[in-house]
């Protein structure tokens, strides 16, 4: 029995020492909270007026009772230095902004704007902000109720004001109409508007002219604002044409109307809109097929060449279809290349709209029907894509005829038992056969590297015994204007004979021909050389 004796002897002390811990911290809680209040109540008694404020931050830690009542007419919500920042701030313009240094400035005094001779006191003491409200009405026996009253009276005067000013200051015409249309009120930019549209006596008459047509009545008394609309004002006997963009916002039983300038912004739609007329007339005449997707990738223009291309519907591209139904579309029209599968065909696509997303993409695609588009895809501001479609069937037989004509060309000239080698009028071997590189040791064709007639005749001198023919060669080619075939015969380093022609062929080209000799012979010239030579010796 002695254990639970113990355990309950040591949670008793246990609870004696928790219950002395907490007694200690709540009387040392109650001490402070003593200690601030009596030191917020002499910081207050010191400013010695009506109403004083101790702030901590954008709280009131204390104030005096007519400072809690002036706190009490703020219409603002918020914290509390919000609300008496509402109530001051139109009388003591910079007061923000003279409270922000308010702790390096250590005191500040601002005097009201209103005409009155009240102050308003600021110190920095503590680490609090006092702020007192010094009254400078010549009545200094009036108690605080009426002290309160009159300083919530000139706040609101001083936000009315503002309110007016801001009003009347506004670009926009603001007036107030009853259930019936009557305009009950206006502000300054309403009257210079209905003077300059209506004239004078019709501008100043009462109640003033109703300039817009705002809808009332039946929208007022069910308290639903009209939409937003647009109207015009003027364009009439020589009158200067205003545009206006209206709202209006039901209260009660009127309606509270602005009208805002909204000219620039009608010239600019006009601008806009005959912009996008001479484009859709400039695209109307393209003859290749264009499609702009959007951001979200739907359809957002095309042109009459895109039916034609692809045989889609204009109902089905005026329903600004997807990008993926648009090419579903397409391959069900068969203007697509078939795929083996259709999930690598999706992919593909996919893989098509995120290169022409990130810049410039081309494929050519070639039509089960034998037609060949070639698609072009760049990316445009605002994520916008832009595909083109053109029909390239023609171009790509033209170039495979020519790819023929070339291939069957060489085929031929590859049958020669003459070595040929063709130079461009820049000196450069543009076309060779197979008897040559069979002749030469060397295939033009597989090499990398420019051969000019420099590196040409080198390899021919080298092979070959000493001639002047192939610096007579060099020359020939180098030469413009008028030339003549000439030829001659070399001897190749084995001995055997070797017939050179050089023909100027038509654009400064030459065409140099090789044929071998069936005896062995002596090196002989004709042409440019054999003229240089009958020169020397004469």
């Amino acid at each position: 029995m002695a254990v639970p004796e113990i355990g309950t002897l040591l949670v008793v002390v246990a609870a004696a020492f928790a219950a002395s811990a907490v007694a200690l911290l709540a009387a040392t809680a109650l001490a402070a909270r003593r200690w601030h209040n009596s030191g917020a109540a002499r910081l207050l008694a010191e400013t010695r007026a009506p109403i004083a404020f101790l702030f901590d931050d954008e709280t009131v830690q204390d104030a005096t009772p007519a400072a809690y009542a002036f706190l009490e007419t703020s219409a603002e919500s918020g914290s509390d230095w919000t609300r008496l920042a509402g109530l001051l701030r139109h009388r003591f313009p910079g007061l923000d902004g003279a409270l922000r240094g308010l702790a390096e400035a250590g005191r500040i005094e601002l005097a009201a704007t209103d005409g009155g001779a009240d102050r308003l006191s600021a110190e920095w003491r503590d680490g609090l902000a006092r702020i007192a409200l010094v009254d400078g009405a010549a009545d200094a026996a009036a108690d605080d109720g009426s002290r309160v009253e009159r300083q919530s009276l000139a706040a609101t005067e001083a936000e009315v004001e503002a309110l007016r000013n801001v009003v009347q200051a506004g670009p926009a015409a603001i007036w107030k109409q009853g259930t019936d249309g009557t305009v009950l009120w206006a502000n300054d930019v309403y009257f210079a508007l209905a003077y300059e549209m209506l004239g004078t006596e019709r501008a100043h008459s009462w109640p003033p002219p109703p300039l817009f047509p705002v809808a009332g009545g039946a929208a007022s008394e069910a308290g639903i604002a009209p939409a937003p609309f647009r109207a015009r004002l003027g364009g009439d006997d020589g009158k200067v044409s205003r545009w206006f963009e209206c709202q209006g916002y039901a209260s009660g039983e009127e309606m509270l109307c602005y009208a805002l300038p909204a000219d620039s912004l009608v010239r600019a739609e006009e601008s806009l809109r005959e912009f996008v007329q001479t484009l859709s007339k400039t695209f109307a005449q393209l003859p290749i097929g264009l499609a702009i997707f959007d951001r979200a990738r739907r359809l957002a223009l095309f042109n009459p060449a895109l039916t034609d291309l692809t045989g889609l519907e204009v109902e089905f591209l005026a329903a600004r279809p997807t990008l993926f139904a648009f090419l579903d579309r397409l391959r069900e029209r068969r203007r697509i290349p078939e795929p083996r599968d259709y999930r690598s065909w999706r992919q593909r696509m996919v893989d098509l709209e995120a290169a022409a997303a990130g810049g410039f993409v081309q494929e050519n695609w070639t039509l089960p029907t034998g037609q060949t588009f070639r698609v072009s895809g760049r990316p445009h501001p605002d994520g916008a894509v832009a595909f083109l479609f053109e029909d390239i069937t023609a171009e790509i037989s033209l170039t495979r005829r020519f790819r023929s004509e070339i291939e069957l060309g060489q085929t031929v000239i590859d049958s020669l038992e003459e070595a040929i080698a063709v130079f461009s009028a820049a000196g450069v071997l543009t076309f060779s056969n197979a008897a040559y590189a069979a002749l030469w040791g060397i295939d033009p064709s597989v090499t990398l590297a420019e051969i000019g007639i420099v590196e040409a005749t080198r390899l021919w001198q080298s092979r070959t015994e000493p001639t002047p023919i192939w610096g007579d060669a060099r020359d020939f080619l180098a030469e413009r204007g008028e030339r003549a075939e000439w030829s001659g015969r070399v001897k190749l380093s084995d001995g055997r004979g070797l017939d050179c022609r050089f023909q100027p062929l038509s654009g400064g080209a030459t065409l140099v021909g090789f044929s071998e000799t069936t005896r062995q012979v002596s090196a002989q010239v004709s042409g440019p050389a054999l003229r240089a030579r009958s020169r020397a010796r004469a």
